[in-house]
C-alpha cells in the first residue's frame, strides 16, 4: 500500500480520541500473537490499548490487552520466558497489566506474578548510593529508562501489597537519578551515570554518558507522573518528586523546537547537523505534560506546550495508508550505551541508530498522549 502525503498543517485535528482509537485499532490489525513478548514495549503497548479500552468503553480493546498477559501467565502463576535471574529491570513494566486482571477477576495467577515481580526487585542489585542497576550486565549503572521501567510498577505494587516503606526507595530512586544525571546549566538529564566510572562512555568526574537523549527523558517524564498516581499524597517525599517533575518540565519546555513543537532525538545539540526531530520523546513529552498538567502536578501552560507537540505529531509524523492504517513515523528503534558491540553514547551514535514506523516505543506514548488530549479537549 501507497503512503497518503502528511496531514497538511491546516487540517482541523480530529478529536484526540479519534487518534488514540485509530492507532490502537491499526496496531490491533497490525499484532499477530506470535510476536507478542513479555519486554517492556510490548507491555507498554498493551497499556496503552487498554487505556484506550477504559475510555471509550469498547471491550475489543480490553480483549486484545488481556489476551497479551494472559498469554504469559501459566497456570501457576509463573511467567513464560521471564527470568528472574536476569536482573533485568526492562522485564518489570509489563506487569503492570497485572494488577487490572487481578482486580477484573480475582484469580490468583496475577497475584503470584506480581509478587514474583516484586521478589526481582527485593534482590536486585544496586548501586552504593542505593540505586538499582539497569541490568545485572550493567554494573553500578544508572539509566533514566530503569525509573520508568521499575518504579511504575513498584508503586503499584507498594499500594497493592501494603508496604509503605517501598515508597522511600521510590523516592530515593527516581531523586537519586536526577541528582546525578542533572546538568545544572541546562537542566538537561544524562542518558545514564555510572556510579564506579569503569565505563568509557562516563565522565570520570560525574560519572555522567556524554549527551541528552530524547527519550531517556521522556521515560524519566512518564515515569514521574504514572508513579504519582500510587503515591501517597502524605508521603514527605511526594512534595520532592512534584518539584522534579516541575524541573523537568520547564527544561522540556524550553527545548521544544518552536516551528513544529517537537524535540529533538539529542536534546542538547538542537540544530547540529544531522540531529532530527524524534517521535517517541515528542509523544512522551507531550503525555507526560498534558497528564501533568490535568492533575495539577504541572500548571496549566504545560497543557499549551502539550498541544502544541500533538499538532506538530499530527502534522509531521503522522500518515494513514490506502486501507486506513495509521502510522508513527521517525521513531527512533534503540539506542543504549555500552554492551557488545559497544555503544559510546556520543552524538553520532545517536543519530546513526536505526529510524523505523510503528515502533512501540513511539506508539505506546502516542496513543496515551492522544487520550490525554481528548480529555482536556472535553473540559474544555
Amino acid at each position: 500500500m501507497t503512503m497518503h502525503a502528511l496531514f497538511p498543517a491546516e487540517t482541523p485535528p480530529a478529536s484526540a480520541a479519534a487518534w488514540s482509537a485509530r492507532m490502537a485499532d491499526s496496531m490491533i490489525a497490525r499484532h499477530t500473537p506470535e510476536s507478542a513478548q513479555w519486554h517492556y514495549e510490548h507491555g507498554l503497548l498493551w497499556m496503552a490499548i487498554a487505556a484506550v479500552g477504559r475510555a471509550t468503553g469498547e471491550e475489543r480493546y480490553l480483549r486484545a490487552a488481556n489476551a497479551y498477559i494472559d498469554a504469559f501467565i501459566e497456570p501457576d502463576g509463573g511467567i513464560r520466558t521471564y527470568r528472574i535471574d536476569e536482573y533485568n529491570l526492562d522485564q518489570i513494566n509489563p506487569g503492570r497489566l497485572l494488577f487490572p486482571r487481578l482486580r477484573e477477576t480475582g484469580d490468583q495467577r496475577y497475584e503470584q506474578a506480581i509478587r514474583t515481580l516484586r521478589e526481582q526487585l527485593r534482590k536486585h542489585p544496586r548501586t552504593q548510593a542505593g540505586g538499582f542497576w539497569h541490568k545485572q550486565i550493567y554494573p553500578y549503572q544508572m539509566w533514566l529508562d530503569g525509573i520508568y521501567m521499575a518504579e511504575p510498577f513498584y508503586a503499584a505494587c507498594a499500594r497493592h501489597l501494603g508496604e509503605p516503606s517501598a515508597f522511600d526507595d521510590i523516592a530515593h530512586q527516581i531523586l537519586l537519578i536526577e541528582r546525578q544525571t542533572r546538568d545544572p546549566e541546562t537542566g538537561l538529564l544524562a542518558h545514564a551515570w555510572d556510579e564506579s566510572r569503569a565505563m568509557a562512555w562516563a565522565d570520570k568526574s560525574t560519572g555522567r554518558s556524554p549527551h541528552a537523549w530524547g527519550r531517556a527523558m521522556g521515560w524519566y517524564a512518564m515515569a514521574l507522573v504514572d508513579v504519582l498516581d500510587d503515591f501517597p499524597a502524605d508521603h514527605v517525599q511526594r512534595p520532592g518528586i512534584l518539584a522534579v517533575l516541575g524541573r523537568l518540565a520547564d527544561t522540556v519546555t524550553r527545548v521544544q523546537q518552536p516551528e513544529s513543537g517537537l524535540w529533538y532525538q539529542v536534546l542538547d545539540q538542537g540544530q547540529r547537523a544531522g540531529n532530527y526531530l524524534e517521535a517517541s520523546a515528542s509523544a512522551m513529552f507531550v503525555y507526560a505534560l498534558a497528564k501533568g498538567a490535568r492533575l495539577g502536578y504541572l500548571p496549566h501552560s504545560a497543557l499549551d506546550v502539550a498541544r502544541r507537540g500533538y499538532e506538530g505529531m499530527l502534522r509531521e509524523l503522522i500518515t494513514v495508508d490506502e486501507g486506513g492504517l495509521v502510522t508513527l513515523n521517525r521513531v527512533c528503534a534503540v539506542a543504549g550505551l555500552g554492551g557488545n558491540p559497544y555503544r559510546p553514547g556520543t552524538f553520532e551514535y545517536y543519530i546513526g541508530e536505526e529510524i523505523r514506523p510503528n515502533d512501540f516505543k513511539g506508539v505506546g506514548p502516542f496513543i496515551l498522549a492522544s487520550l490525554e488530549l481528548e480529555q482536556a479537549a472535553r473540559h474544555g
